[in-house]
């Protein structure tokens, strides 16, 4: 499969395993769903009835005071007692095999690339942290709600974007399922790809 480059008459040949593949919805609905659900803290805590302190004895007899009967004062149905079915500390990651994973992201790429939504470009590089420089390459390149995609972590890419909303800079191993899917672009250099497909192969 060749992919175009922007702004040149030349085509980048890329793997047909990582760019083509078969784009499976339930899949990737599952990635998605596993990777936000691990990123719950799961620390909501409410006091059951045996967490309320005190209750342990009985607040009157059982039979004749004429009241309705009670065996403790922290009974969910009193003032100051404990919660019916109260929240407990919980874990919610959701276990996704390391080649199902890969699968998912091979997917997402491939119907990226299927919709022509990725754009390769040689290189993004701004020369110092400057937000405007960095809106002219994106004005350039025609796009606004961008996901850009470098080999590796770029300082001055992060500060020059940090304070433009819906354009977010990630590298190659901070890629996720949830990034790749959220922006109505991902613009991606060539040594990404390559890095990319390496990775996925």
């Amino acid at each position: 499969m060749d992919l175009q480059l922007h702004n040149s008459q030349e085509k980048l040949t890329v793997s047909d395993a990582v760019f083509a593949a078969d784009y499976k919805e339930s899949l990737v609905h599952q990635l998605v769903t596993a990777y936000m659900a691990a990123g719950r803290a799961g620390t909501k805590a409410h006091k059951n009835r045996a967490s309320v302190r005190g209750g342990g004895s009985k607040p009157w007899r059982q039979k004749g005071t004429g009241r309705a009967r009670a065996g403790t004062i922290r009974s969910p149905l009193w003032r100051s007692g404990g919660v019916t079915f109260a929240a407990q500390p919980r874990d919610y990651t959701q276990k996704v095999n390391r080649k199902m994973y890969r699968a998912g992201i091979r997917a997402i790429l491939s119907e990226l690339a299927r919709q022509d939504r990725l754009i390769v470009v040689e290189d993004i590089a701004v020369d110092a942290p400057k937000t405007k420089q960095l809106l002219g390459r994106l004005a350039e390149l025609g796009v606004s709600k961008t996901l850009i995609v470098t080999e590796t972590g770029d300082d001055k890419l992060y500060l020059s974007a940090r304070n433009v909303p819906n354009v977010e800079i990630s590298d190659v191993a901070g890629l996720s399922p949830v990034n790749l899917i959220r922006y109505e672009h991902i613009v991606i250099t060539v040594g990404s790809v390559r890095a990319i497909e390496e990775w996925l192969s």
